[in-house]
This record gives C-alpha cells, structure tokens and sequence, in this order.
C-alpha cells in the first residue's frame, strides 16, 4: 500500500515563485522514477519533468531554466521548484512515482491527488 501526498500550489503573479512536494510511504522496495505532469481541462496530461533514483533529469523545454526538480531519498520526497512562473504554466499538476514493491518485481505508477497551479495578474 502506498500512500501519495501532494502539497502546494496557489495563485501567483507572472514572475512569481512556487513550491510543490509530494511524499510518497507505505510499504515498498524503491522509487525508481518521480515525475511531475500538468493538465489543463480538455488537455490531454503532459509530462513536465522527471527524476531518476540515480539522479538523472528531464525538464521539458518549455520549463528549462525556470523550474527545478529535486528528490529526497530519506524522506521519499520529491520537490518541484517553480520560478519565474507564466500565465501558460496555468495547470493542475499531478506527481507521479513508478514503486517496485519487492526486488524484481514490475514498478508501478501511483499518482498524486493534483494541485492547482494559476499564474494571473
């Protein structure tokens, strides 16, 4: 059983900053993958960053340079730093984990609650 917890997210000027985390517990083996998604209603869920247990990170092109994902392996937490923040960031964004439950078994994906992000003057 895991349990996903996802926080932050708000309403913030163009230019702005935020900080979401999603903590993930229970009872598993490894995180092999965090990944944060947005989803803008009638869109399809896209992929915006992501973060591999041996450090390894995709930012889509559109956030490089403004965003910064980071994981915290003690705490099973990732963090999803947002500077500098646009009107086209507007979204609900979603964490992602792929969790194997024992050695050798197949990850699976679990998935934050979602969070509103609205970036307006």
């Amino acid at each position: 059983q895991v349990e996903v917890v996802e926080s932050g997210g708000g309403l913030v000027q163009p230019g702005g900053s935020l900080r979401l985390s999603c903590t993930f517990s229970g009872s598993f083996f490894k995180i092999y993958t965090m990944a944060w998604f947005r989803q803008i209603p009638g869109k399809q869920r896209d992929l915006v960053a992501s973060i591999t247990d041996d450090g390894r990170i995709f930012l889509t092109h559109s956030v490089e340079g403004r965003f910064t994902i980071s994981m915290d392996k003690a705490t099973n937490t990732m963090y999803f730093q947002m500077n500098n923040l646009k009107p086209e960031d507007t979204a609900v964004y979603f964490c992602n984990a792929r969790i194997g439950a024992l050695p050798g078994t197949t990850p699976e994906g679990y998935w934050g609650q979602g969070t509103q992000v609205t970036v307006s003057s």
